[in-house]
């Protein structure tokens, strides 16, 4: 599948993004926290999504370049509504998991005119508190520059120990591409989490929203996702799922994720 990257061009930011897909509907991919860019997995992303390649157009965007030296979810959100509209996007579903998925509420709430739906995958409203508390690990290391202790950290909260055990060198990996550039990077993104609320203003979301959270997700508690579903006005289309087996990265090794994602869409349209 072709993948094309690009990169947005604002008066104020730069973003990086890539699409693939043939589709006309719009379907805008928000990963989580990364150490490393995105786009370095643009391929891998076309793969684990080309289900959804035929009935759409596929968009994942990275964060902005030349990052602030503060840079909080709010500030992010702003930035992707600014890229999405400076490409003339339009009746987007919007899929964001984790910090990605904190993100696409805060659009959803901001500028529900850009949204068609919203899919929500392993993320948190609230923040506040022992919420951040493995978040803060990361940053911890990261500053230290403990690289790969930090990759196998990230990795041990996020996916299953068996697919650890199974993938140690690909984590090795990432570490040994990671440049000092990309540890800043990481710091002031991760540190943007922190204090991040937004349960307050998802009564105010408009559109149709499907949440995908983890029982067993050891990155944010499980419990968050529930918290996001009775926050949401009565009056929307809603639908919650909770996987169990694949912890907070449900969406990267559950078989059926992407299908739940085109399921949950088909149904709308059709109805």
């Amino acid at each position: 599948m072709g993948v094309i990257k690009d990169t947005v061009i604002t008066e104020s930011f730069q973003m990086d993004y890539c699409r693939f897909g043939n589709g006309k509907k719009i379907f805008v991919i928000i990963p989580g926290l990364s150490l490393i860019s995105v786009m370095l997995s643009a391929d891998l992303i076309a793969n684990d999504y080309s289900l959804l390649a035929d009935d759409y157009t596929v968009y994942v965007f990275d964060r902005r370049k030349d990052l602030p030296s503060v840079y909080s979810v709010y500030d992010m959100a702003e930035d992707t509504a600014g890229a999405i509209r400076a490409l003339g996007l339009t009746d987007v579903n919007l899929f964001g998991a984790s910090q990605g998925g904190m993100i696409s509420m805060v659009i959803a709430a901001r500028y529900p005119e850009l949204l068609h739906t919203l899919l929500l995958g392993s993320t948190c409203a609230d923040m506040r508190g022992d919420r951040a508390f493995g978040l803060n690990e990361w940053v911890d290391l990261a500053r230290k520059n403990e690289i790969e202790k930090l990759c196998f950290k990230f990795a041990d909260m996020v996916y299953p120990e068996e697919f650890v055990k199974k993938n140690k060198a690909a984590f090795s990996g990432v570490a040994a591409l990671c440049t000092d550039e990309d540890t800043a990077r990481f710091i002031t993104v991760a540190e943007g989490t922190r204090d991040f609320c937004i349960t307050d203003e998802l009564s105010s979301i408009e559109c149709p929203v499907l949440i995908l959270g983890a029982d067993d997700d050891k990155v944010l508690p499980p419990s968050g996702s529930e918290q996001i579903f009775d926050s949401l006005p009565d009056g929307i289309r809603k639908q919650i799922h909770m996987y169990t087996g694949y912890g907070h990265a449900a969406f990267d090794l559950a078989p059926d994720y992407k299908q739940r994602l085109l399921d949950f869409m088909t149904e709308l349209e059709n109805q």
